[in-house]
């Protein structure tokens, strides 16, 4: 596999996605990218299928409208990460900030650690494209608010005794998908759209195959993972607001 290494310090983000696209024209496979401090919209809208790993914390619109990149984070990474993502996988070995998978329309963000508020937002699913968003440990409010379709999962593994694995407004507006948590919640943290469901073979299966592909990225244990009750969120209906736009 052809590999390039660019050391990105100091680096305004226009230059470093330059030297990127130079080296995908160039036939590169692999991109490692050192010293990575805050540079904003990093691989955002490649379609190629290369893998990138960034050595230090990427800033905001990380992976933007990308379709067929991998990118592997060995650190902590900002908000916005997924951006209208249409296909490919992020990988963070960390914490995320705000609305990671903003309007996400397909691929996969893995997290090994916390995110923050308005995860999912806008997600949405068509045809063959399913966005997935698997956070290791707890989300803040909002979590899948307006959530139009795809899948988030959210595991709490490592989490402190008196935080709550979710936020409040759970759900919010969402009229689309499925949110899986693995732990319990309370009713004042859904918001009004949004049920909880017992699982079933079907989403028991899903579970698995999403993560048993997370578990082998982080190196966890699967049947540790698994052995927690998991709850199902849905929305109550696909129009939410239909009666305050229509007749």
């Amino acid at each position: 596999m052809k590999s390039e290494t660019i050391d990105v310090s100091g680096l305004h983000y226009k230059i470093l996605n330059e030297k990127i696209h130079r080296a995908i024209n160039k036939g590169t496979k692999k991109i490692i990218l050192n010293n990575v401090g805050g540079q904003r919209f990093i691989a955002d809208g490649i379609g190629d299928k290369i893998k990138i790993v960034i050595n230090g914390v990427p800033g905001n619109d990380l992976g933007a409208f990308m379709d067929g990149p991998e990118i592997l984070v060995n650190s902590n990474a900002e908000d916005g990460i997924g951006n209208t993502m249409n296909g490919g996988k992020i990988i963070i070995d960390g914490n995320t900030g705000d609305i990671v998978g903003h309007s996400m329309r397909g691929g996969k963000i893995f997290i090994k650690g916390n995110a923050g508020y308005r995860v999912g937002i806008h997600m949405k699913s068509y045809q063959d494209l399913y966005p997935v968003v698997i956070i290791g440990g707890i989300a803040r409010d909002f979590l899948g608010e307006y959530m139009a379709g795809g899948l988030l999962i959210i595991l709490g593994i490592n989490k402190k005794k008196e935080e709550s694995i979710v936020g409040n407004y759970v759900g919010t507006g969402m009229h689309g998908g499925t949110i899986y948590i693995r732990g319990k919640i309370e009713a004042y943290q859904l918001g009004k759209e949004a049920n909880i469901l017992e699982l079933d073979s079907k989403d028991r299966k899903q579970l698995k195959i999403y993560l048993e592909e997370y578990a082998q990225d982080f190196h966890l244990n699967l049947s540790q993972i698994l052995k927690e009750k998991f709850l199902k969120l849905v929305p109550s209906t696909t129009r939410p607001y239909g009666k305050l736009y229509a007749y």
